[in-house]
């Protein structure tokens, strides 16, 4: 099958500048987006396109693969077979597209517990919850049990007459009858809970980093996430979601702690401030940043839809591919800001951290079900 030429998807030459990639995206992403009608894969092949020129080492990647001939502008040749690599482990791997620096490798912050501020407030060994909850409850069951038999022995005279007798004996079957539907249905509500937790509750972790985009990032970010967040007793941690109507891995990470939901890339970019504006553009030292691309705010947007229920927000999580430090402003309202991480697991750490140990079943199924690679980790 033919590849598709990205210059000709986005309808631009192929001396195109950045700003011009980005401009034909912006009005195609309109027309080409799900929610404006068009499908996931058409608008996944946008985005892969866009990702793909607007990096410089990527670029020029993709134009040696298509060993443009003199006159057949347009027309790529077949990729080359390539023969399989040895595997190797993720800290070894060099992200071209992100590192400047092939001698430079991120790594994940250690943080003293003692520097975190929520961290001495959150029982780590206590059990998590999973609310809503079908039982009735055990003060309705006590009440049945123990109250009103209770009541009607302390109201019944020492000799009744034959009427009132057999009004107590109609009140203690009622009560009796109470008393065994509502164990039914707690009995019932028990069972529910543990074929839910042996279906969903087991695994605190589910699906895998992607091997595709910002590699070293979500590895990253993956081992971040597991090494302070999962102190959390209700926090779940997801990779690789997909969009409400997507097929693809389209969001590197999720966390999900009680009602609170908070969605994140990964990105391995130069040091400097970054920064994002209301309209969720990126600011790298005060100038547009055109070293990269997120889609978190458009993630972020499409969740609060799915969930309308749970708080959610996002964190655009930054590594640099150099020596020299990254900072960010601080969160404001924005969908998607930037964040160190150790701004991340100070910041959204003690966001998830109000309430630490309940488990949404609802959103739980719900993340379950558009993670791209299932299989616990």
């Amino acid at each position: 099958m033919e590849r598709v030429d990205y210059y000709e998807l986005l309808g631009v030459a192929p001396t195109a500048s950045a700003a011009q990639i980005k401009a034909a995206y912006r009005a195609l992403a309109k027309v080409m987006h799900p929610d404006a009608g068009g499908t996931a894969g058409a608008f996944r092949l946008l985005s892969d396109a866009y990702a793909t020129l607007t990096d410089p080492q990527r670029r020029a990647a993709y134009d040696r693969s298509l060993r443009r001939p003199a006159g057949t502008a347009g027309t790529a040749a077949p990729a080359p077979t390539r023969r399989p690599r040895p595997a190797r482990d993720w800290r070894t791997r060099t992200s071209r597209q992100a590192r400047e620096d092939p001698d430079f490798a991120p790594t994940v912050p250690d943080l003293a517990p003692d520097t975190i501020p929520w961290w001495p407030a959150v029982n780590a060994d206590e059990s998590a919850r999973y609310l809503p909850t079908d039982a009735p409850g055990h003060a309705p069951v006590v009440t049945v049990l123990g109250g009103w038999p209770l009541i009607l022995l302390t109201t019944l005279p020492l000799r009744p007459s034959p009427l009132l007798l057999s009004l107590w004996l109609v009140l203690l079957a009622a009560a009796c009858t109470s008393a065994f539907w509502l164990v039914r249905l707690y009995q019932a509500a028990a069972r529910s809970h543990r074929d839910f937790l042996a279906e969903f509750g087991t695994p605190r972790v589910v699906g895998a980093p992607s091997a595709e985009h910002s590699e070293l990032g979500e590895h990253l970010t993956a081992e971040l996430l597991s090494r302070y967040l999962t102190r959390l007793p209700g926090v779940r941690i997801f990779h690789g979601l997909s969009w409400p109507d997507s097929v693809f891995a389209d969001i590197d990470h999720a966390v999900l702690c009680g009602r609170r939901l908070v969605l994140i890339e990964s990105k391995v970019w130069l040091p400097g401030h970054y920064a994002a504006d209301e309209d969720g553009r990126l600011w790298r030292n005060d100038h547009p940043f055109r070293g990269g691309d997120s889609q978190l705010a458009e993630g972020v947007s499409a969740y609060r839809a799915l969930l309308p229920d749970v708080e959610v927000r996002g964190a655009l999580i930054l590594y640099p591919s150099a020596p020299g430090e990254i900072t960010t402003e601080e969160p404001d309202e924005e969908l998607a800001p930037p964040m160190t991480p150790e701004q991340f697991v100070h910041e959204i750490g003690g966001w998830l951290a109000t309430d630490p140990a309940t488990v949404d079943r609802d959103a739980l199924r719900t993340l379950l079900g558009r993670v791209t690679n299932a299989d616990p980790t």
